[in-house]
């Protein structure tokens, strides 16, 4: 292994990277940093997240420039805000020991004039976003004349997000005898269109094999039923007590639904997608990069360019169409030499789109079993005692209060302490756990042979399992549905309005065109129904009952609801899908019109 001495990086540089940590070259950037100082040709380089491929153009680019001129000489282009910032921090935490050369984030969704005025007054690198570039260069600010190095970054996923005539613009701008590298996690055949194209016989760097996964991620999966996911979703998390994880959804209605439910059970949660604002989003990701969100629940468009160190766990919360979207979601993961795991939460339509992954990333997913109460609280309880472990102790500022508490327990035992304080961390997990639903098994046997076995239930059995509650919970009918305009939001308000006492948690529902049925803690249960009987659903008279598993309420409510209000009286969403308690909570709140 080289040093970066020997790899031609000059002192000062080398000087700010051991500062950073840095003791010795990664593979890519051994293979990137002596070509781009010396003449060799244009780079195509494979390489994941995370393998340091920043510091590998970064610092030739920061050699290669003269201090002397105050004009662009290198050109970054990411795709995403968030990478283009990153990466500009890196060139100037680089940069440290050359203060005369200028490093410029330039990107969409900040002031523009205060980019200008930065220009104006001379940089030497421009680090930028390709719209934002383009309308910089249309305003006659941004001139590219004396630009030698062009790096496109993350280029797969500048071409998925639609950029290509963006760059093809850009390049135009560009003298003709420039050096140019693309580095990009994936190789469509669209980038090495644009190799063919804009690149003189360029050279082709793969760190690891062509659309390979990271080699030091742990490919991890949960086949559950379909309503089970989330309850799946909550187990994984609790049983990983220092889990820093990006949970990957694909609709922005998903990434809110579940970030709003994990943060009202208690978790350290926050949702990224494309309906926040600029503002919104850099909110939300700096209280994840500071830890205060721990579980970031995000689309892949709203995650792209996101450099984020450390993450424990890739969570998919079903798989991508596209292998490419799940190599990117687990590279950032196990970075830097550190090892991480890329978790799916699948049901068993998923299982070929499963085996195709393990085909072209070329590692095997382990299936796991959900994790079991028993089995989650023995593994909290034992990271609390790690804990204390390892907690540092300050003797001087802590000793003026040991007396006085030591005094008012002095009456506990040893046991008892441990007892008490065990039970101070974790009496919501164990009364979580206590009634906690089942989450079933699924057998992987092929289908056929499972219709040999007489597994394929009738239909009128499958209904009857609408009216099962799950393990611990009751199941309570309620004689309005989908028809009269009733969603999972009106059902959340009402228990909050009618019942009295302390808060309902409610498990699964389940919305039917003319009742609905759904779960609740056995102790809440005759409350939740004494609570809604009698009360109103825009002058419909509410009924309620412990459901029973043998009744047939499809045709009970029917008959009802002959005698009722007319579904033409109450509000009807615009399609019939089930509405969530975050879409109900956006409709209710929706400002009026003047």
């Amino acid at each position: 292994m080289k040093s970066f001495k020997e790899l031609g990086v000059d002192e000062p540089l080398r000087r700010a990277v051991e500062e950073l940590g840095f003791e010795s070259p990664m593979p890519i950037q051994e293979r990137v940093i002596p070509r781009l100082l010396g003449d060799a040709q244009d780079i195509v380089a494979l390489a994941q997240t995370g393998t340091g491929k920043t510091a590998a153009f970064g610092l030739p680019v920061l050699q290669r420039i003269d201090p002397v001129i105050k004009k662009p000489q290198a050109l970054i282009l990411s795709p995403t805000r968030e990478l283009c910032l990153q990466i500009g921090s890196d060139l100037t935490d680089f940069s440290k020991y050359i203060p005369e050369v200028k490093v410029l984030p330039v990107y969409g969704g900040s002031s523009i004039e205060s980019q200008i005025r930065s220009l104006k007054a001379g940089v030497q690198i421009i680090v930028a976003t390709p719209g934002r570039l383009i309308d910089l260069i249309k305003r006659g600010v941004v001139n590219l004349d004396n630009v030698n190095t062009v790096v496109l970054d993350e280029a797969d996923e500048m071409l998925n997000m639609g950029f290509l005539e963006s760059i093809e613009e850009i390049l135009s701008y560009v003298p003709a005898d420039r050096k140019m590298l693309m580095f990009s996690a994936t190789m469509p055949p669209d980038i090495m269109k644009i190799a063919r194209k804009y690149m003189k016989d360029y050279e082709e760097i793969v760190v690891g094999t062509k659309n390979e996964g990271a080699a030091n991620v742990h490919h991890i999966y949960y086949m559950v039923n379909a309503r089970d996911k989330y309850l799946a979703l909550k187990r994984i998390a609790d049983n990983s007590p220092n889990i820093y994880a990006i949970i990957f959804c694909r609709t922005r209605r998903d990434t809110q639904e579940i970030a709003d439910k994990l943060i009202q059970d208690g978790y350290n949660a926050e949702a990224l997608h494309g309906d926040l604002s600029q503002q919104q989003r850099d909110i939300v990701m700096k209280k994840f990069r500071d830890r205060v969100v721990t579980l970031l629940v995000a689309t892949d468009v709203a995650a792209r360019g996101l450099d984020v160190d450390d993450l424990t766990h890739v969570i998919n919360y079903g798989l991508p169409d596209d292998t490419a979207v799940y190599n990117h979601r687990s590279g950032r993961t196990g970075r830097a030499g550190k090892s991480g795991v890329s978790i799916a939460i699948i049901h068993s339509r998923e299982k070929g789109k499963l085996r195709e992954i393990e085909k072209k990333i070329g590692k095997t997913f382990e299936r796991k079993e959900v994790p079991t109460p028993e089995h989650i609280i023995e593994k909290q309880l034992y990271n609390l005692a790690d804990r204390i472990e390892r907690v540092k102790v300050d003797e001087e500022e802590i000793a003026r209060y040991i007396p006085g508490i030591s005094r008012k327990l002095e009456w506990l035992s040893e046991q008892d302490l441990l007892k008490r304080v065990i039970s101070l961390e974790f009496n919501r997990l164990l009364n979580y756990y206590k009634d906690a639903p089942q989450i079933d098994f699924i057998d992987e046997k092929p289908r056929k042979e499972k219709k040999e076995k007489g597994h394929d239930r009738p239909k009128n059995d499958k209904e009857k399992d609408r009216r099962t509650a799950e393990r611990g919970m009751e199941r309570v009918y309620i004689n309005v549905g989908k028809r009269d305009g009733f969603f999972a939001g009106n059902l959340i308000e009402l228990l909050n309005r009618e019942v009295q006492g302390k808060r309902v948690d409610v498990g699964r529902i389940d919305l039917l065109p003319s009742y609905t049925l759904f779960d609740v803690k056995k102790a809440d249960a005759r409350r939740a129904v004494a609570g809604l009987t009698g009360s109103e659903f825009f002058g419909k008279r509410l009924y309620c009952e412990i459901a029973s598993p043998d009744k047939d309420y499809a045709r009970a409510s029917n008959r009802k609801n002959k005698k009722g209000t007319s579904a033409s009286e109450v509000p009807h969403e615009p399609d019939d899908e089930p509405e969530t308690v975050a879409d109900y909570f956006k409709r209710k709140h929706k400002p009026r019109r003047k």
